[in-house]
């Protein structure tokens, strides 16, 4: 049985929003039945021990596109989790401009980890992330910010970094800032091609942004930050199931088929090599899951971040090299500069106490 347990339901395919490097596939009018999504709810209980927690994402397409749905499976999470002595954590990843009724108060669930799209300002955030007719959407999403702001409420926003947009990401900091935001995970387009020189422009946004996080400590948490901080602290890492790649860890699609991660699903062909075995409704949980090959590139054995570095994540290795266990260049490059940056911000105090110290002994 397992202590904590991963269910992303991608309840729809539709989208309202065209983003021109979304990587799920066609806009198709396909939702998940009601069956489909509460198949997957039992069986994950059901691997669960008692005093588990049982996390669901949902997933799309934009999911709130299925506000009621979401309202309806998490009534039916609830009652399931409650009677088992187990406990419900909820995710949801929304791109900010979808403010019915309904949707708000999927938001505002008390157990929701909320997170809105938003790659910054509109420069930036339109380039890519449009309407159907080509419409930027970037004053819906800042007003769905900063309505969230105005009331409190907890949330990440995730901000896609790619090759044409890698340089402005610390004045997309900055401008979340301004909105009132303290949560930030950047997000690299792992399905674009990224060149040597795109590389070197990458870290440098990342030691520049660093900076900026260094000086907003603690009223801003950035996720590339954070995590290397904790690691140079020497904090105990609490072992999640995510990742666990079909272990821990499911994603559904709306046809029933299964996958050890939802960023694999896309279009949920048929055909795709990454679909697990069977179908939602063949088993009654998910305790026969294998584990996955974990790193294995030769050149991660000698190098001196191996037990630091986050490239253990089989689902970016296969997008970037089709291989679950090897990771690429972008991958490690990204990894290596977020420590560095993260080491020199942390240190910066120290640096400039030695810069004046030796200032006053020359004076």
């Amino acid at each position: 049985m397992y202590a904590n347990f991963e269910l992303t339901l991608m309840l729809t395919h539709a989208c309202n929003l065209r983003c021109d490097y979304c990587y799920t596939g066609a806009k198709v009018e396909k939702t998940m039945p009601m069956s489909v999504a509460r198949k997957a709810i039992v069986r994950s209980i059901a691997s669960l021990s008692p005093g588990g927690t049982l996390n669901i994402g949902f997933f799309g397409g934009e999911p709130l596109l299925c506000a009621p749905t979401i309202t309806n499976l998490v009534r039916f999470a609830r009652q399931l989790t409650q009677t088992r002595d187990q406990r419900l954590s909820l995710a949801l990843t929304t791109n900010g401009t979808i403010v019915s009724r309904e949707a708000w108060a999927v938001m505002m669930t008390p157990e929701l980890e909320l997170s809105i799209s938003c790659d910054g300002a509109a420069s930036v955030h339109d380039r890519h992330r449009l309407t159907a007719s080509g419409r930027g959407t970037a004053a819906k999403v800042h007003r769905t910010i900063r309505r969230l702001v105005s009331i409190d409420r907890d949330f990440w926003v995730i901000a896609v970094v790619r090759p044409d947009t890698v340089e402005q990401l610390p004045e997309t900091i900055a401008f979340l800032q301004s909105l009132g935001v303290t949560r930030i995970q950047p997000s690299l387009d792992l399905w674009t091609q990224w060149s040597a020189d795109d590389i070197r422009r990458l870290e440098r946004a990342v030691e520049k942004s660093a900076k900026l996080w260094r000086r907003a400590i603690p009223e801003l948490g950035i996720s590339w930050f954070d995590a290397k901080a904790g690691m140079l602290a020497g904090a105990k890492i609490e072992k999640s199931s995510r990742c666990g790649f079909g272990n821990g860890e499911i994603a559904v699609a709306p046809s029933g088929r299964m996958y050890p991660c939802e960023r694999l699903i896309g279009e949920d062909r048929p055909s795709n090599p990454m679909a697990l075995s069977g179908d939602i409704f063949d088993g009654s949980d998910f305790l026969n899951g294998s584990e996955s090959p974990s790193r294995s590139h030769d050149s991660c054995d000698d190098c001196a971040m191996a037990g630091e570095c986050d490239t253990v994540c089989r689902c970016s290795n296969y997008v970037r090299t089709g291989n679950v266990a090897e990771p690429d260049g972008l991958l490690c490059a990204l990894n290596q500069a977020c420590m560095t940056a993260t080491a020199n911000a942390l240190n910066e105090p120290v640096q400039l106490s030695i810069r004046m110290q030796n200032q006053g002994a020359m004076s």
